[in-house]
């Protein structure tokens, strides 16, 4: 049966036959390449499901953003940061990223032809394929907990954005290579990361317009999917673990910009880390909300996770037996954590908020 506490409501037909055509589509196992674009076609997984086949990552990323000119002396500018003041080149050429928001940064003020290196999630292994095939494109330098230092110097880039919560003991060796920046967090700081990188690129007013822009499309996104009448649940499956995500995660942070309440276990009220709290398959229940989204960290974790939703403690859930379960891409709601990947979680919304699996 339904938790009391969930919203229960009447859904515009003309809402449902959105979703059931976006849901509807037929197609057979996707392909992904860098050359030829990227192409997902999974309509459905343990009978969720699946957003974002209809994403455009050929033009994801934005025009070149014009360089600020204040603050600039010769060819370089001082930028504060997490780990001291550092002159940085005013219009930086080559670009490494040691972090999946600066990636996600870089594209958003076009200057993705200028990215040498990116490190890349563990569980992945390879660039965010939601960025777009140039993205896909760009040469690994280690991961975002150990990067390569040696194969970034061979790069010889003139830029390097890191971060302090992922390597704090790097920056020394960092900075012999080429000016770097940190920020302090990942995730809850989402916002600032963007601002302070965009400062790094010389482009801190561009960024400040993404942010803006983004800020106006998600109150725009909640007033037209009346979002403050259901309650939606976030759930990660990581290898050998479940999660539900809270409001200062990165998707819990979009969720509230665009007015979407959360269940009350949810809402993490009593817990001093609200960005996520682990659950036992017996917890289960405390995955319910009028609607379910679900994310997949690697091929390990969607094994597990689709083992999961199989099995009854899940098919008992109320969303579940409604049919409001969505399957979305993890590099947007969870690695993402960027102006693009929030755009993308607004989209996903759009899609699904307020519909069923056709």
């Amino acid at each position: 049966m339904r938790k009391p506490h969930l919203v229960r409501r009447v859904v515009p037909a003309a809402l449902l036959t959105a979703s059931a055509v976006l849901l509807a589509a037929c197609g057979g196992a996707g392909t992904d390449d860098a050359a030829d674009g990227i192409v997902r076609s999974t309509t459905t997984v343990a009978g969720a499901g699946v957003l974002g086949n209809d994403r455009d990552t050929e033009n994801v990323c934005g025009p070149t953003a014009p360089v600020d000119p204040a603050g600039v002396t010769g060819t370089t500018r001082k930028v504060v940061h997490a780990a001291g003041e550092t002159e940085v080149p005013a219009d930086p050429q080559r670009i490494v990223v040691l972090d999946t928001d600066k990636l996600d940064t870089v594209c958003a003020l076009g200057l993705q032809d200028r990215l040498v290196g990116a490190a890349v999630t563990g569980a992945v292994g390879s660039q965010p394929e939601y960025l777009g095939p140039t993205i896909a494109g760009v040469e690994p330098v280690g991961t975002v907990q150990e990067p390569d230092i040696e194969k970034i110097a061979t790069l010889k880039p003139d830029l390097i954005l890191g971060s302090k919560f992922r390597t704090p003991e790097l920056y020394q060796q960092l900075s012999a290579v080429a000016p770097t920046t940190f920020t302090e967090k990942v995730g809850t700081t989402w916002k600032d990361n963007l601002l302070l990188d965009g400062a790094a690129l010389g482009r801190g007013a561009a960024a400040r317009q993404a942010l803006d822009d983004y800020q106006g499309a998600a109150t725009a996104t909640g007033d037209t999917l009346d979002s403050s009448q259901t309650q939606a649940s976030v759930v990660r499956f990581m290898p050998g673990a479940i999660r539900i995500y809270g409001p200062d995660s990165f998707a819990g942070q979009v969720l509230t910009d665009a007015g979407v309440q959360r269940p009350t276990f949810q809402r993490l009220e009593d817990a001093k880390d609200k960005r996520f709290a682990e659950l036992s398959e017996e917890q289960l229940s405390n995955a319910e909300g009028d609607v379910i989204y679900v994310s997949f960290y690697g091929d390990e974790a969607r094994g597990q996770g689709v083992e999961v939703m199989n099995g009854g403690l899940w098919q008992g859930l109320g969303a579940v037996k409604d049919k409001r379960v969505f399957t979305v891409d993890d590099e947007i709601w969870m690695t993402g954590i960027g102006v693009i990947a929030a755009r993308g979680i607004l989209t996903d919304l759009e899609a699904s908020l307020n519909g069923y699996v056709n």
